[in-house]
């Protein structure tokens, strides 16, 4: 009882705190973040922790299903080079780049327990990214390109945070084999998502004429789709994603326009709740995390992670400016197929760029590390990187996204353009 009492409160602030965020005029991540951290410091509220198994399976399907099935196919298709070399290259890039800064920055990191920090830290999260940046104006082709990324860059990171796991517990890593496994892992999930994609268009197709059966079916789909995965070794992000636009692509076959206004309507007010739980949840785990560090290293600690949040965010900024400077030399030229509408201008690079808050999934994968080695010892460093991993989030989601509104203010981008509907 005393647990359900807290998830009520919880939901109580995070909708007021919603609501009061509309007034005036400051993200509402932001106030939901600082909202957690002061709640979180309550001395008669029991430490509530975050179990990563329920991140993945709770908030990744419904949080990820939801983006893919609104995002356009076409836009998505003109802006997959772009979308590709943030999602895969860049988390590639960033988790290397932490791993380096780490260990010769951060006294007793070895290069194994640096890449795991880097794998934590690599990639972004866009849910944060669209919470701050909604009603801002933004062009479809910026909010096609951050929502693509957070739709693949998740499985990047998550496969090279199994690889960095490794190589701490002492696994040999081979790098031939983690690229095969990269593949086997990514196609294993292309082909599950698109295999129950098609069987929930056979099932949808036979049960439309019954609204509530139709509308369960959907929401149970994701769940069951990222476990099956799972569970098949794939990965559960990228079969979840698959599934929400194979759904997206037969919608008009399937879904009456009334059943498409009630399943909306549901959908809207399921990833309202989880977006808003995320970002108490994110304040909450902050006062717990630091009862775990000697009260001499909080402050060193916390600047090793401003360090690395700057870091992390130069890096972002240098390979998507790169990556507009590449597709115009490629249009240019006519290699490829890169088409005018697929070209980059400041603007939008420096939104993308400035994009790159990190949220649930890192800290979910932190909280996640493991207690022990294969040999039965402790995780070494385990609390400090748990505990950078917790400031970099905070301040990323925090700073970039008070700033991140008075950037597109700054560099007026047009306004937003009519989203393209696909058959």
């Amino acid at each position: 009882m005393e647990n359900y009492s807290i998830v009520i409160f919880i939901l109580a602030i995070m909708i007021v705190l919603s609501a009061v965020a509309d007034k005036i005029r400051l993200p509402y991540p932001v106030l939901l973040i600082a909202a957690g951290i002061g709640i979180g410091f309550i001395p008669a509220l029991p430490n509530i922790t975050l179990n990563p198994d329920v991140v993945f399976l709770i908030f990744l399907p419904p949080l990820l299903y939801d983006a893919a099935f609104n995002i356009s196919p076409q836009e998505f298709k003109t802006n997959f080079n772009t979308i590709g070399t943030l999602a895969i290259g860049l988390v590639f890039i960033t988790a290397g780049g932490i791993a380096v800064a780490a260990h010769y920055l951060i006294p007793g990191m070895s290069w194994p327990l640096a890449f795991v920090l880097g794998a934590i830290l690599s990639a972004t999260d866009a849910v944060a990214a669209m919470s701050i940046t909604k009603g801002l104006g933004l062009s479809h082709k910026t909010i096609t390109i951050l929502e693509g990324e957070s739709l693949i860059n998740d499985a990047s990171a998550l496969v090279t945070y199994h690889f960095a796991i490794a190589a701490a517990t002492g696994t040999a890593f081979v790098f031939w084999k983690a690229s095969i496994e990269f593949v086997i892992l990514m196609a294993g999930g292309v082909f599950i998502g698109a295999l129950v994609g098609k069987l929930l268009t056979v099932i949808l197709k036979a049960v439309h004429k019954n609204d509530l059966v139709t509308i369960s079916f959907m929401l149970l789909m994701p769940f069951v789709t990222y476990l099956l995965a799972e569970h098949l070794h794939a990965s559960g992000v990228i079969a979840v994603v698959v599934l929400g636009v194979t759904i997206a692509r037969v919608s008009n076959q399937v879904f009456p326009e009334k059943l498409k206004h009630q399943s909306k309507s549901i959908w809207d007010i399921i990833i309202f709740l989880l977006n808003g739980l995320i970002f108490i949840l994110i304040g909450l785990q902050f006062p717990y995390i630091i009862k775990s560090i000697p009260s001499h290293m909080i402050f060193p600690y916390i600047g090793y992670g401003f360090i690395i949040t700057i870091i992390a965010l130069a890096l972002r900024m240098a390979r998507v400016f790169s990556q507009q400077l590449n597709l115009q030399q490629a249009f240019k030229k006519g290699k490829g197929r890169i088409t005018e509408n697929a070209l980059l201008d400041f603007k939008n690079s420096l939104i993308i760029g400035w994009s790159g808050m990190r949220g649930i999934v890192s800290l979910a994968i932190a909280i996640g590390l493991p207690l022990t080695l294969d040999n039965e010892g402790n995780f070494p460093e385990r609390n400090p990187i748990i505990f950078m991993s917790v400031v970099v989030v905070l301040f990323t989601l925090i700073g970039q996204g008070i700033t991140l509104p008075w950037i597109v203010k700054m560099v007026n981008l047009p306004v937003k353009e009519k989203k393209v509907t696909t058959a």
